[in-house]
């Protein structure tokens, strides 16, 4: 069937019937969520069509095509959004939101509220109105900008002064500024007292659901994106604070919601479908997998997915689905802590090669030899992460999930899609606990035998899965974690309990991948174990085995950044050591390293300024000069 034929025509989004216009207004919303359908709206100007219709004077017309518009910002990404910013929707959607501010501030709750549905017409809209609002800033600077320039931060925080009785628009307006707060100075000097003591009482209030569970930890978010804006006296303990929420946060147990959740659904559908029978003769339960079927409005979209139009008859779910991004989100502000500027992990990081390590781990220590955080973590956050116990509930978090819970999702259609989230929160604590271990020393995480006992679970994680070469996300997150953990024992000579046969199952697995961060993280573990074992005796042959894996992988990796992650840890295992030098001279390392240095050159010059950024190019130079340094190195031994 033709797409023409099945929506409507712009001729019945003017029709002077408003039940027209919101029938046709409605039945684009819903056609919207299919990606394929986009490009042959944009293409017939459906934003500049649904647009004015923001301002229509049917207030069911309204909130019918900002939905609309929400949907297609949503499922259209980032071009779409630039092209509905460049058609001008910001300027209907401002004043929407005026009037919505301006309804909701008016004592006539007629304007708002119909006696026959019981329905907030103002509240509904500006729910669509914001999401949209964050959709396209999220997306767009212009947008971001214009958010500035008009003062929709007032406008918002209206709207989430009411998160008692509205929820759902509380959390879209936190969603909103989280993303609005992110590296914008320009909106730093709008945000004083009042509106610091706004998001504080949202933050610390004391509803128990799960919806505001996701709500205070996007507050929280917002709180530290701005925190430079606070008193420079109130500053730690809103620190404080913010970590308490994250705590708490993570303090619950997502596998036990689950399982509570779906019992309780389980007896509410039970309770309908005896009433229907008392009342009618008749059995009036509903098919779950049928009332499941509905879309939300809003379709997942990464750590945006609030699920926020799930209608009530998917309360449980609803309630679940908000913990599982609330933790997720938790997981991530952290991350930000404690690496505002981290490259993410398929970049090879300027402080790989050896060289640059040894200054970089130089410049770590203060006259006393105490271990500084390489990047920087204040004081009030690393305190408020002890005194909230943060990092331990992050490792509970990096335990797979409850297997119960994911029985009881397998078997229901509507739940099954809560595995993606249940295994994705343990991804994020995997890269959460990586960006912990960078910016801690040994002390503070336990001691010895903590990092010990850690190096065993993450062990555990990886060798229980048969299968962990093919799930990306979670080897790329706990390779990641490792090879933090393997580095900061080893900087500290504590013994490690991986075996070298562990290291290589997991490296030659891991070698495989698709993705590049992968296969730098397991060639940067192999480097760490080598040189560590390069100190010992009777590693001869351990050393040979690493060396010609390494060696393979610098020569015949198709990424130039892994190609040059092995060569690193190459220098690292053999640069120092007897049984480094013996096992060099068994592979023949000098030759083959003399044999491969032209042609390292030569892709260099061929690949690198078409495929490689910057820092990378500059870390690659570098490499490139030590492989010079490190062959001059192994003549000399050989000359002795």
């Amino acid at each position: 069937m033709r797409l023409a034929a099945t929506v409507p025509t712009d001729d019945l989004l003017q029709h002077p019937s408003a039940d027209v216009r919101e029938f046709a207004c409605a039945s684009i919303s819903k056609v919207l969520q299919q990606k394929q359908t986009i490009p042959a709206f944009v293409q017939r100007d459906v934003v500049r069509c649904l647009g004015p219709m923001l301002l229509d004077q049917r207030l069911a017309v309204r909130e019918t095509a900002a939905g609309a518009l929400r949907n297609l910002s949503a499922c259209g990404g980032f071009d779409v959004c630039d092209d509905m910013v460049t058609k001008d929707v910001m300027t209907p959607l401002v004043a929407l939101l005026k009037e919505c501010q301006a309804g909701l501030e008016e004592s006539n709750e007629s304007v708002k509220e119909t006696k026959e549905t019981n329905k907030n017409y103002t509240e509904d809209i500006a729910n669509e109105a914001v999401n949209l609002l964050w959709n396209v800033c999220e997306c767009n600077s212009t947008a971001v900008s214009i958010f500035n320039r008009e003062g929709c931060l007032a406008l918002v925080l209206q709207f989430l002064k009411r998160f008692h009785t509205n929820v759902d628009l509380a959390i879209a307006v936190a969603s909103c500024l989280q993303a609005v707060t992110e590296d914008n100075p320009d909106l730093l000097s709008s945000f004083d007292a009042s509106t610091h003591q706004v998001l504080e009482t949202v933050m610390v209030s004391s509803d128990k659901t799960m919806e505001h569970v996701l709500l205070r930890t996007l507050v929280a978010g917002v709180l530290w994106n701005i925190k430079s804006t606070l008193p420079s006296g109130s500053q730690a303990s809103t620190v404080n604070a913010i970590l308490k929420t994250l705590s708490e946060c993570l303090a619950v147990d997502a596998g036990e919601v689950v399982i509570r959740m779906k019992e309780e659904e389980t007896e509410r559908l039970k309770t309908v479908e005896d009433l229907g029978t008392e009342e009618n003769g008749s059995s009036l339960a509903v098919n779950e997998d049928e009332e499941m079927e509905e879309t939300p409005k809003k379709p997942t979209k990464g750590k945006t997915d609030v699920s926020d139009l799930l209608p009530s008859s998917k309360q449980e779910l609803k309630q679940v689905t908000a913990l599982l991004l609330a933790q997720q989100t938790a997981l991530e502000i952290i991350v930000n802590m404690c690496c505002n500027e981290e490259p993410s992990d398929d970049e090879w990081e300027e402080l790989s090669s050896s060289d640059e390590s040894d200054a970089f781990l130089e410049n770590s220590y203060e006259e006393g030899g105490k271990l500084m955080s390489p990047l920087c973590l204040s004081a009030e956050v690393h305190t408020a992460l002890m005194n909230h116990l943060v990092p331990k509930k992050i490792l509970g978090k990096t335990a797979f999930p409850n297997s119960a819970a994911v029985d009881i999702c397998a078997r229901s259609p509507a739940w099954k899609p809560l595995i993606k989230k249940l295994n994705m929160v343990q991804y994020r604590a995997l890269t959460c606990l990586h960006s912990i271990l960078l910016v801690s020393d040994v002390d503070c995480l336990g001691g010895a035998s903590v990092l010990q006992s850690l190096a065993q679970h993450l062990s555990q994680l990886i060798f229980s899965q048969p299968e962990f070469s093919k799930q990306t996300e979670f080897l790329e997150a706990v390779t990641s974690a490792l090879r933090a953990l393997l580095q900061m024992m080893a900087s500290n000579n504590i013994s490690q309990c991986t075996t070298p046969e562990q290291l290589m199952t997991l490296c030659e697995a891991g070698i495989q991948s698709d993705n590049v961060g992968v296969r730098v993280n397991v060639v940067s573990i192999l480097g760490i174990a080598g040189s560590v074992l390069s100190k010992l005796e009777d590693t001869v042959e351990t050393l040979k085995m690493i060396g010609k894996f390494l060696l393979e992988v610098a020569t015949k990796d198709l990424s130039l950044v892994v190609a040059g992650e092995a060569l690193d840890a190459l220098f690292d295992v053999f640069a120092d050591g007897k049984e480094a030098e013996r096992a060099a001279e068994q592979i023949k390392l000098l030759s083959a390293l003399k044999e491969f240095q032209p042609v390292f050159r030569l892709r260099m010059r061929k690949e690198g300024k078409g495929q490689y950024s910057t820092d990378q190019l500059c870390v690659l130079d570098n490499v490139k000069l030590n492989l010079r340094r490190f062959i001059a190195y192994l003549e000399n031994l050989e000359r002795k």
